[in-house]
């Protein structure tokens, strides 16, 4: 094959490599003030609207069949630790899914987290857009802002996740939970509103049109997004919930709380 042969078959890749980078800039220009309002709730110091989330958990045991338990409201995570004996930790969760489990009714936590499993994955499967996937195999991705990386040919699905888990799942919940109890392990609990480093993702892909969910999954992430806009940390016990109001200080490496906790990291 001739030079000029090679660049006239050329012509047509280069052409569609432009148009699509074209096409992911512009959905990411859409996606950025969805993902920003979802990083607004993630970080909100609000009051939690208690009886929003009261009556979105109650539905959650509902669903799970279980009775609605008794809601006890903390002004901190800290103030949460002495209420959470007995609940379960992700190890005992794991017990009840092996082949020899426990005997007993399993824990509601367990019911809640395998429903939202078959959630997520339902979710997943739904994401199959081109625009959100990589036009070819470049991993590990490169570290790089949200525009570059999209240039460099990072998946815009890729993009999307990180720019909610670096701030919130990255950079507020795990340092947290970890400088909260750093000698024992902390049971299974729910985030409230900075659960939005997961539902954010998958309203911002909805909202853009780059995927359809099936009717009674929309439905569930809507009841999700509902309660990450009113709620804080959660721990589902058998009989009691857990709740902690929202922080009211949200700051680079800080947290603050209404009974005057702060958790640094």
């Amino acid at each position: 094959m001739t030079a000029t042969a090679r660049r006239s078959a050329a012509a047509p890749t280069l052409r569609q490599s432009a148009a699509r980078e074209t096409r992911v800039l512009e959905l990411w220009h859409r996606a950025e003030p969805i993902r920003d309002e979802w990083l607004e709730a993630g970080r909100s110091t609000g009051p939690a609207d208690r009886a929003t989330t009261e009556h979105l958990i109650a539905g959650l045991y509902r669903r799970q069949h279980r009775r609605v338990p008794v809601f006890r409201w903390v002004a901190s995570p800290r103030q949460a630790l002495p209420l959470l004996t007995g609940l379960p930790t992700h190890e005992v969760l794991q017990s009840w899914v092996r082949d020899r489990r426990p005997q007993g009714t399993p824990p509601v936590a367990g019911d809640i987290a395998a429903g939202l499993a078959r959630l997520r994955g339902a979710l997943d499967d739904a994401v199959e857009h081109t625009d959100l996937l990589a036009a070819a195999v470049k991993k590990p991705w490169p570290v790089l802002p949200p525009r570059q990386a999209l240039q460099a040919g990072v998946p815009l699905l890729e993009v999307l996740q990180r720019s909610l888990h670096e701030p919130l799942a990255a950079g507020l919940t795990w340092p947290v939970r970890s400088a909260l109890s750093p000698h024992r392990t902390v049971p299974v609990c729910w985030y409230g509103q900075q659960d939005a480093t997961w539902i954010g993702f998958y309203d911002t892909i909805r909202k853009l049109g780059l995927a359809r969910f099936r009717p009674h999954d929309d439905a569930q992430l809507d009841e999700w997004a509902a309660l990450a806009r009113a709620a804080g940390w959660w721990w589902p016990g058998d009989d009691v919930c857990v709740l902690v109001e929202r922080p009211s200080q949200v700051a680079p490496r800080r947290v603050g709380y209404r009974d005057g906790t702060t958790i640094t990291w």
